[in-house]
């Protein structure tokens, strides 16, 4: 199979090249969405191509499920963006980057990574951790490196390519070639995917392999080639007497179980047990008779002879200075009279007592002089006594925060027990892990944000969420109307703040028989909660007990929340005064704001009104288009959009401007018609040289193979011509097996006819004009410039003057001599204007003492 080496080229260019003018938009969000789906599917047909080529298009789809995660991730298509879980900032395709490719595979800003590694590899060394202290993790899935392995440069996914280019139209991170990394399993097989994030695939080749027992050979994936033929194991089991009972399986049989009568070791007992276990030993000890005859054997069931009797033969005393021979192995062997010496536990010190039966003392009583661990006591005390003092230790544990505090700590510090507690960098929660150095890992919780309705939702890594933007729901809203029309009005989307007022007609029958022909004025639903995920805040009203002679208006310093004038939000200020507040809304009313307002305290001098909304107006235009409104919040409809759009031709020709208001609110056949420039089309016909002759018009010209304009047709040396129409022109190329498509301009139409006899003449004649020429001689310097034939003729001589060696030698000399007097002057220029310098500074200070002189002698 030929090695793939294509890069991962995307359908679709990006979207800043697709734009035909600076001011056009995209018409709607869905189409955004599609043109973003389909590239994200070009790019993993890309990657996967010589995968699924070599699988055959079977891959099953659990096979390719993780990969596709990960490059949805690395790709930016799978939310708003991708984070690195050190400082929750957002990766962009052009930062470096570092990927764990040996655990989890997630990605980190490299130079997030290198001080995360840094500050875990200098932490303080400790005999009590059992792993090394320059070892650091992947602040995710806590895999270790080690020190060796902190990432100094920047590589693609598969390591082959150092500080990838950001190009536009592969993956972001990827070199664009074939992976070939070892697949896992050490297969001798190498990944076929282009360089991508995440684990290689499982193995795709097919080999042929057998099965656990090898009763079945079977042609198989690579990555499957171990597998079961599901028939009984013909394998004996240890036993040697029964076969293995399960069906085909990898590894080891398992012990026999069937059960039986069995004698144990030494054929004193017989127990029923399962056939693994009949080479038991009893509870018995054995008491046979050694080979001397007088000792019984001291070991428990075993079978086989009891041995020979290790009182037999050359014996010591007990401290084994003095040998005895011939002694009886029934007899005691008398002490020496000597020192005894053998060493004591302490490993330091000898037994100084007698030869003696039976073991040294325990305890070392040898008075030595100790120094406590932590070295500040020094004293004599007996060898086997440890010596400690009530010093406590005041150096810093491992996290650099708290001291030991342990008495008479020899320097070997433990590790930091209290809970590290330290805010993490979402500002939410406090890292819960042990005390540490460097930064505290990333909060593992997922901050869940939704709409209103609660129906659609995304999760978020914590920390990020007050950047977010609740979802935009599909659902209809579910805040039931209150006024009559609940069950005729048009329902709208799931939203935050205050459902739009009811636009149909109020329909109430007045007490003189007429209906009410105003806009619906009966009661509004109360306004959804504004989107935030900060603690809900208190009730706007607090009571407060207090004496009824004392009673007074206080400030609880909660928000105000009253509604604003736009009818949209609600004050932010803290808890005063109302000087007033407005009850209801007009939409009849001067720009839309609110005309009825009821007066609470007008004439307190600590009575405010509530602020002014001066944030932009959110509301959805209709119709519907994607520039926002220009006014502030405010209540009612938004004026219509008079932004200019700029739309070109269906030929090119020219561009229209069309306002908004106008272009959007016209169907989809009425914007082609609007956009014809009502002249010719201007575009050319790829089967000739001609331009479309009808009318600017959308999709294909009609004329691309009916075009009626007149061709000159020309024999093969151009002395016959006739007019034919161009699209006979077409079929006789058709014809001949040529595509019209081929033929240049210039040639389009040539040696259509064939020649005559006439033509042979004049070629002839031709040929003989060519012969008859005078030739210029090339030797006498001058050169005879002539023109063509419609230009005037024109004569000029041109003398070639030759240049001498000695000529070429002077012109030489002289420059450099005029080089050179130019350096000189500019040396000198230097070095006597510096000179001056110093010179008019002399006199200078000159001067200035016989001044001074002059002046102290008239006193």
């Amino acid at each position: 199979m030929a090695t793939v080496t294509a890069a991962v080229v995307v359908s679709q260019p990006p979207e800043h090249l697709n734009s035909f003018s600076d001011s056009d938009e995209r018409s709607s969000t869905d189409g955004e969405d599609v043109a973003a789906v389909s590239r994200v599917s070009a790019l993993e047909d890309s990657i996967f191509a010589a995968y699924l080529q070599i699988s055959g298009g079977r891959s099953p789809i659990q096979d390719l499920a993780k990969i596709r995660s990960f490059l949805s991730a690395a790709s930016g298509r799978s939310g708003p963006f991708v984070a690195c879980l050190i400082c929750l900032e957002r990766i962009r395709p052009s930062d470096p980057i570092w990927s764990c490719s040996t655990g989890c595979h997630a990605i980190f800003h490299l130079h997030c990574i290198q001080n995360w590694a840094n500050q875990c590899s200098q932490r303080p060394v400790s005999s009590s951790s059992l792993s090394l202290s320059s070892d650091w993790h992947c602040p995710k899935c806590r895999l270790s490196y080690s020190r060796s392995l902190i990432p100094r440069y920047y590589f693609c996914f598969c390591g082959k390519l150092e500080d990838p280019p950001s190009d536009p139209w592969i993956l972001p991170h990827s070199c664009g070639e074939v992976c070939n990394r070892p697949l896992r399993g050490n297969c001798g097989h190498e990944c076929l995917l282009l360089c991508h994030p995440g684990p290689c695939p499982p193995c795709p080749k097919l080999i042929t392999a057998r099965c656990f027992c090898g009763s079945l050979e079977d042609v198989r994936r690579c990555s499957q080639k171990s597998f079961s033929c599901n028939l009984p194991c013909p394998r004996s089991l240890p036993c040697s007497s029964h076969r293995c009972p399960e069906r085909c399986h990898d590894g080891p049989c398992p012990p026999c179980q069937i059960k039986g009568f069995c004698k144990c070791s030494c054929g004193k007992t017989e127990e029923e047990r399962v056939c693994a276990e009949r080479g038991f030993r009893c509870d018995r000890s054995c008491n046979g008779l050694l080979s001397c005859g007088k000792h019984n054997c001291s070991r428990g069931c075993h079978s086989g002879h009891c041995g020979d009797c290790p009182l037999q033969g050359t014996r010591t005393c007990p401290c084994g200075k003095k040998e005895y021979k011939g002694v009886s192995c029934d007899a005691d062997v008398p002490t020496c009279g000597s020192t005894c010496e053998k060493v004591l536990s302490c490993g330091l010190h000898r037994c100084p007592e007698r030869c003696h039966r039976g073991p040294c003392v325990e305890n070392c009583r040898t008075v030595v002089l100790k120094c406590c661990r932590c070295g500040s006591l020094k004293k004599e005390v007996p060898c086997y006594q440890d010596l400690n003092c009530e010093r406590k230790c005041l150096r810093m544990r491992d996290c650099g925060r708290h001291a030991c505090k342990h008495r008479c700590c020899n320097g070997e510090c433990p590790s930091c027990q209290e809970i590290c507690g330290r805010k993490l960098r979402c500002n939410n929660h406090k890292c819960p892990s042990l005390c540490h150095r460097g930064s505290c890992a990333p909060c593992p919780l997922m901050v869940t944000i939704s709409c209103f309705c609660g129906e659609t939702y995304f999760e978020v890594p914590c920390g990020v969420e007050k950047n977010q933007k609740p979802p935009k729901c599909p659902k209809s809203c579910n805040v039931p109307r209150l006024c009559r029309h609940k069950f005729e009005g048009r329902s709208h989307k799931c939203h935050y703040g205050a459902c739009p007022p009811c636009r149909m007609m109020c329909g109430e029958e007045l007490p003189c028989g007429h209906s009410c022909k105003q806009r619906c004025h009966g009661p509004m639903p109360p306004p959804n909660p504004e989107f935030t995920l900060k603690p809900k805040r208190r009730k706007w009203r607090e009571v407060l007990d207090m004496v009824c002679s004392k009673k007074v208006r206080f400030s609880c310093q909660n928000l105000c929340g009253n509604l604003l004038s736009c009818g949209n939000h609600y004050c932010t200020k803290s808890c005063h005064t109302l000087k007033y507040h407005p009850s209801t809304l007009d939409e009849g009313g001067k720009d839309g704001f609110a005309q009825d307002q009821v007066f609470v305290d007008s004439g307190s001098e600590l009575a405010e009104s509530c602020e002014d909304c001066f944030l932009p107006c959110q509301k959805a235009r209709e119709p519907a288009c994607l520039h926002p409104c220009p006014q502030l919040c405010h209540s009612g409809n938004c004026p219509p959009c008079e932004v200019l759009l700029k739309r070109s031709c269906h030929c090119g020709a020219m561009v229209h401007v069309f306002k908004c208001i106008y272009y959007n609110g016209l169907s989809g056949e009425e914007q082609q018609r609007v956009r014809s420039c009502r002249g010719p089309c201007h575009r050319k016909l790829p089967n000739c040289p001609h331009l479309c002759s009808d009318i600017c018009h959308p999709g294909e010209c009609p004329s691309i193979v009916q075009c009626l304009k007149k061709v000159t047709v020309r024999c093969a040396c151009n002395n016959l011509k006739k007019e034919w129409l161009c699209c006979d022109v077409q079929s006789v190329y058709r014809d001949a097996g040529r595509d019209a498509k081929d033929v240049a301009k210039s040639q389009f139409g040539i040696g259509l006819i064939p020649c005559n006899a006439e033509c042979a003449s004049k070629v002839k004649a031709n040929t003989e004009l060519q012969i008859r020429k005078v030739k210029i001689p090339q030797d006498t310097g001058i050169v005879d410039v002539a023109g063509p034939k419609q230009r005037k003729r024109r004569e000029r001589v041109q003398a070639v003057q030759q240049i001498s060696k000695f000529q070429a030698l002077s012109s030489f000399l002289k420059r450099c001599l005029f080089f050179a007097f130019i350096f000189l002057v500019v040396c000198s220029f230097v070095y006597y204007g510096y000179k001056g310098l110093f010179l008019l500074s002399d006199w200078m200070y000159e001067m200035e003492e016989r001044r001074i002189t002059k002046g102290f002698s008239r006193y």
